[in-house]
């Protein structure tokens, strides 16, 4: 016969039991959380995705990465966003989207680590209430790369006409088969327009360089293409690829992938890409250049009396479609980001992208001496560019640009300023409507 005390101490272990259960179950709910990020399969990205994994591993969260193609994934995200659609929880978003979004997503100015990030190059996520709306994943700087088993750092090109003798002399000793490789295709006209452009004293629209979008309202959104010194760089540009000869006929169709696998076979001594490339340069399955690349400031056009470099972030946003309790969970991840100290050195080590931490760059420079190069090829120069405009029709300006300069490009040399005069209405014209 049991006693009194064992069935009452049995009636009170059945009871926690079932209060423990009872008391577990909205944990387990919450724990079981997924949260949906959208992005476009990139090395910098992957790593920033890795860190943000950890995270959700060590807090019992579902984390599921949705990759696009670049071809799709501004149409698919913007479709999400503009209908209050949940099907993303968090976007991969640069600054060439920072206007056309920023109504749809979330502040961010509340997530913890924002205090330590780099705040200038972050103008074009500000919304109109001025809210952030972008917490950084990592500095973007397009970065001079060259070969330093063929070239001294005191040989490296520090202008348009040396960038050409070098190529030749390279090219007429048999070390390499092109001078310059770089992207020029419309995704891809930062690679070589772009900075050239800036390298020159030019810019897109009147007054230059400014980013400012109610003074280039004002100003009625005027092109500059029509310029003395933006005919001169697309001459430069024609003359490279058909007179010297120091880049590939077919680099006005280059994407950046072609461009890089150019550089990384040892076929190019030069060519400028996103700093973020630096981990595939030295991958052992894809490059045979490994421990061969150094960095330094573009060259300088004719009318540059000084190095310029180019800055911007590459971040992610949250969209206000998603539920309360993912929005709140996803700014915990994001903050675990920026904390993650260890996550973001190897994120460095790995992709060759300065991460968002500011705090962190000591650290990385006294433990890499390549991370000195960057911050001397880019970070230490003055003037820094803004590598874009801001409104949300920049898009369709881009596009309009790229399809003159590459027109251009294409045909005579003797057209080339009257193909950017006939051009030069489009841009306007995009970016009105």
């Amino acid at each position: 016969m049991k006693s009194p005390f064992h069935a009452t101490r049995r009636g009170l272990l059945s009871a926690a039991v079932a209060l423990g259960f009872a008391a577990a179950l909205p944990f387990a709910a919450e724990a079981q959380v997924e949260l949906k990020v959208g992005y476009m399969k990139h090395p910098i990205q992957d790593a920033s995705l890795d860190m943000m994994e950890n995270w959700a591993k060590k807090n019992n969260v579902k984390f599921t990465r949705v990759p696009m193609a670049y071809n799709v994934f501004q149409e698919k995200v913007t479709a999400t966003l503009t209908t209050q659609g949940d099907q993303f929880d968090l976007i991969w978003h640069n600054d060439d989207w920072g206007q056309l979004w920023e109504k749809w997503l979330e502040p961010t100015d509340d997530v913890k680590g924002m205090e330590n990030v780099d705040k200038w190059p972050l103008d074009a996520f500000w919304s109109a209430q001025k809210k952030m709306t972008v917490v950084p994943m990592v500095h973007t700087v397009g970065t001079f790369f060259y070969r330093s088993d063929l070239v001294k750092p005191n040989e490296v090109p520090k202008t348009f006409a040396e960038l050409v003798s070098v190529s030749q002399r390279l090219q007429k000793e048999g070390k390499v088969k092109w001078g310059y490789v770089g992207g020029m295709s419309m995704n891809n006209t930062w690679f070589s327009m772009w900075w050239t452009m800036w390298a020159n004293q030019c810019d897109i629209f009147h007054p230059l360089f400014e980013r400012d979008n109610a003074k280039l309202k004002a100003g009625g959104f005027k092109p500059a293409i029509t310029e003395p010194c933006h005919k001169e760089i697309v001459e430069f540009w024609w003359d490279a690829i058909n007179t010297h000869k120091i880049s590939p006929p077919g680099m006005t169709a280059y994407g950046r992938n072609e461009a890089n696998a150019l550089f990384m076979a040892g076929e190019a001594a030069f060519t400028l890409v996103d700093s973020t490339h630096w981990g595939e340069f030295n991958d052992p399955a894809k490059s045979k250049i490994i421990g061969k690349i150094g960095m330094a400031p573009f060259p300088m056009g004719p009318r540059a009396k000084a190095h310029t470099a180019w800055n911007e972030i590459w971040g992610w946003g949250i969209p206000k479609g998603s539920p309360a309790n993912k929005k709140a969970l996803t700014k915990q991840m994001l903050a675990g980001m920026l904390a993650d100290e260890e996550g973001q050195i190897a994120q460095w080590k790995k992709t060759g992208g300065p991460p968002p931490n500011l705090k962190v760059w000591s650290k990385i420079e006294a433990q890499d001496p390549v991370f000195k190069q960057l911050k001397n090829a880019v970070f230490n120069q003055k003037p820094v560019a803004h590598s874009a405009y801001y409104f949300a029709q920049w898009p369709a300006v881009h596009k309009a640009y790229s399809d003159t300069v590459i027109k251009a490009l294409s045909g005579k040399r003797e057209d080339i300023a009257k193909v950017l005069a006939d051009g030069a209405p489009s841009l306007t014209k995009a970016a009105a409507n």
